[in-house]
């Protein structure tokens, strides 16, 4: 297995499908640096947005514009990459530490695509969870979740403190509801299989291509 050149195929797969004229949402993380990339490569004319300041660096350093994302209600296409892919559809992202955001451009796009090579496809979801908490009240938010760790990590770009949750992950959808409903809690790596358009997996020297999340 060459999973660097699982990454590429699946970035390259998902820079097949911009076209000029669109507005892209770029994600964060190994994966998506092979799509920026790909992106400068085609050097199309297209609109930009970042879900993290070091996506945004990476991308002007290879000539794309990046605009700020605070005018645009919508994207055409939006971009990124997980930790994990579950059978069921359900992801976990934010080991980068930009799932808040992440999930903010996820939600405003018409498609969003998840780029990843075969090692992150897995039968169950397993911990941990990044969370991004308020700094206000840490220690309160702190005892409600419980078996929750502080990340040896700066703030978030928004200022929230990044915390890995090592809980129980077997039902995501009610875990999922738990942590939004938490008090102190900003935002949460469980990403839902109805956000998602497609998933592009690399497996060997191919793109294993599946709709709405599942990816059997």
């Amino acid at each position: 297995m060459n999973v660097e050149r699982e990454k590429q195929l699946a970035a390259a797969a998902a820079a097949d499908m911009v076209e000029g004229g669109m507005r892209v949402g770029l994600g964060t993380g190994s994966t998506v640096a092979y799509f920026l990339h790909e992106l400068a490569r085609r050097n199309l004319k297209a609109m930009h947005v970042a879900t993290s300041p070091r996506t945004a660096d990476a991308a002007r350093a290879l000539g794309i514009v990046v605009e700020p994302f605070n005018v645009l209600d919508r994207l055409d296409l939006v971009v990124d990459g997980a930790d994990q892919i579950s059978r069921s559809g359900w992801l976990i992202k934010g080991g980068g530490g930009a799932q808040t955001r992440e999930k903010i451009v996820a939600a405003s796009a018409d498609r969003f695509v998840v780029i990843a090579d075969s090692t992150k496809l897995v039968d169950r979801l397993r911990a941990p969870v990044p969370l991004e908490l308020l700094a206000f009240g840490l220690a309160s938010t702190l005892r409600l979740l419980g078996n929750t760790t502080l990340r040896d990590v700066g703030h978030s770009p928004d200022g929230g403190v990044i915390c890995d949750f090592h809980g129980d992950v077997s039902d995501p959808a009610a875990l999922a509801q738990w942590l939004s409903s938490t008090p102190g809690v900003i935002g949460h790596g469980l990403f839902a299989p109805e956000l998602v358009s497609e998933v592009l997996v690399g497996t060997g020297n191919t793109v294993q291509r599946s709709s709405s999340g599942g990816t059997q």
